[in-house]
């Protein structure tokens, strides 16, 4: 019988320990941010204080694209070793209806870098989002870019080939106007 409330009691005290090793971790995110994508492209980025290893993040980054749109962010986090600073776990683009495409990790270790290119996009309202943990104490950081590049409209290919015929009908006359001298 002693044995047994030993058992019982070492599975209690491990299973304390790891809840309060899991309520110590607190979520250090900033509130969304907007990005003025609409306009061309800009910076996003987080520095973390002291004293928050162990912590993790998820942050959002607003926007919306016209139509046809397409994306390009690249994110970069930098630390003195693999064992400190962040650990960033995902760059992702999400709409309304959910995941729309996630990033891809381009080198991992002392320097994180992610990246995410999109195709066209339906237009709406868009976010970036940046999720990762914080390894060390020592103050952290991670920033980033986003630039939205549109896709031109059917009309404007129109009046570029309209124009390219223009110029090969002057060059022509042209040379029919040089050949007849």
């Amino acid at each position: 019988m002693k044995t047994a409330k030993r058992i019982v009691s070492a599975v209690v005290i491990a299973g304390a320990a790891m809840v309060a090793n899991v309520a110590m971790a607190a979520d250090v995110s900033n509130p969304d941010t907007a990005l003025p994508l609409a306009v061309g492209g800009d910076y996003f980025g987080h520095t973390f204080a002291n004293n928050n290893a162990g912590n993790s993040f998820a942050e959002r980054y607003t926007f919306n694209v016209g139509a046809g749109s397409s994306i390009y962010a690249d994110l970069f986090s930098n630390a003195k070793d693999a064992n400190s600073g962040l650990d960033i776990l995902g760059l992702a683009l999400f709409n309304a209806d959910g995941l729309v495409l996630k990033g891809t990790q381009t080198s991992t270790g002392k320097t994180d870098v992610w990246e995410l290119t999109s195709g066209p996009l339906a237009a709406g309202h868009y976010f970036l989002l940046v999720s990762g943990t914080v390894l060390s104490n020592a103050v952290s950081s991670y920033t980033g870019s986003a630039a939205v590049t549109a896709v031109p409209e059917p009309a404007t290919y129109g009046m570029l080939l309209g124009g390219l015929g223009l110029v090969g009908a002057l060059a022509r006359r042209k040379q029919k106007a040089s050949d007849a001298a």
